[in-house]
């Protein structure tokens, strides 16, 4: 991959070295030089397009998730804010943009209590490939990537304005990755939608979960509240497992 610069390294060296050399000589190496670099660069490019040689990762929001009408409105109360992550999962089918689920992140004022919509995420895995990329995942990286933090609760505490943290709620209780992710994540309250009864009853396997890992959850400091809205998540996933993929590791 870099024979094209050590060629036009080696041609500089030899007009360098010629008793014609002159100006223009030198101009004309220059260019060719440069002409050489944007080649290499465009067969990189190429190479990664093919996916060769490809060392990222793209991770977006479906086009209708990205409405800033959603950050505009208030949530007063725990059913508010699950509503709107029972949206995003029914929404999500809806589009034909991923699985039942879907995530928001709020940012809440520790002194006066306010709170904001922050972040959305939604189950992401068939369309862009990624078994990664569930709707609790997807809104943790949203929000992470807005603080240029890796944990939100540190981002939350060193806020130059006000103290805040952060609040996931998400419209089915979180299967054993994404339980380990919002530990890992740094927000201080988790509150849940429909069960882990209710996505295993269309098929889908949530791991290894069991009460004692929403106990470890509260013993690292971050609070569980679940059943939110239930039976209206779980009617979601009821639906999509009549004509939805239902997709797992095997």
């Amino acid at each position: 991959s870099v024979v094209p610069i050590r060629y036009a390294e080696e041609t500089m060296a030899t007009v360098a070295k010629s008793p014609l050399t002159t100006p223009m000589a030198a101009f004309v190496g220059s260019v060719a030089t440069v002409l050489t670099y944007q080649l290499y660069r465009t067969l990189v490019r190429a190479k990664n397009d093919n996916g060769n040689e490809d060392h990222s990762v793209t991770i977006t929001l479906p086009e209708w998730a990205r409405d800033n009408a959603m950050y505009e409105k208030e949530y007063k109360t725990d059913e508010d804010r699950m509503a709107l992550a029972i949206h995003l999962s029914a929404k999500n089918v809806q589009e034909g943009t991923g699985g039942p689920f879907g995530c928001a992140i709020f940012e809440r004022d520790v002194a006066t209590g306010d709170m904001k919509l922050f972040s959305v995420g939604v189950n992401r895995v068939v369309n862009l490939n990624n078994s990664t990329l569930h709707g609790e995942t997807v809104a943790i990286q949203m929000a992470q990537n807005k603080l240029k933090s890796y944990s939100l609760g540190k981002a939350g505490r060193e806020n130059p304005k006000s103290k805040v943290e952060y609040e996931l709620y998400t419209s089915c209780e979180p299967c054993v990755m994404c339980l380990g992710a919002t530990l890992w994540s740094g927000v201080t309250r988790l509150v849940c939608g429909a069960t882990k009864a209710d996505a295993q009853a269309i098929g889908f396997d949530e791991g290894p979960v069991y009460e004692s890992s929403y106990d470890h959850l509260r013993e690292a400091g971050i609070e569980v509240k679940r059943g939110v809205l239930q039976k209206e998540g779980a009617a979601v996933l009821k639906k999509y497992g009549e004509e939805g993929e239902i997709y797992n590791g095997s």
